[in-house]
């Protein structure tokens, strides 16, 4: 079994929400394969953003986003940024995650980022856990307001 980190493209958009789907609370809006697709398309536009895929034998099993965040502090460093990490929930602690997250620290050692930032809900124990095995710090805090769209 060969696991391939690639980037996705729109024809895989139902597969990538399955995965995130299994994470999403019950009362989670339905995806919407037109809208989302247009979102996608909007995306490819963005500078140094992709979503990428984690492939075994031909099957999408995990997915994170990454933006390279070009910056004007730190003498002009970029910033890594991993969004939305999703492992289908029978791969989970057979190396996909790390294999992930491995791949997105080498994009941004080859970008120069001076960092590479992922929130985590406070609630997801296992998950810090797993962070902090692949170096990760705690540093600081994380917050948000919800926005209305």
């Amino acid at each position: 079994m060969s696991l391939n980190i690639r980037k996705a493209t729109k024809d895989d958009l139902p597969t990538i929400f399955e995965l995130y789907t299994a994470f999403e609370a019950e009362d989670a809006p339905m995806f919407d394969l037109e809208k989302t697709a247009r979102i996608f398309t909007r995306t490819e536009s963005y500078p140094n953003y992709a979503i990428y895929l984690a492939e075994m034998d031909g099957e999408i099993i995990g997915t994170f986003a990454l933006l390279i965040m070009d910056n004007l502090a730190h003498l002009g460093a970029p910033e890594g940024i991993i969004e939305n990490v999703a492992i289908h929930p029978q791969m989970q602690g057979r190396r996909v995650g790390k294999t992930m997250m491995k791949q997105a620290m080498e994009i941004c050692t080859e970008a120069s980022c001076y960092k590479l930032v992922l929130s985590s809900s406070i609630k997801r124990e296992r998950a810090h856990q797993f962070y902090e095995s692949l170096g990760f710090e705690k540093y600081g805090y994380s917050f948000r307001v919800k926005t209305e769209h």
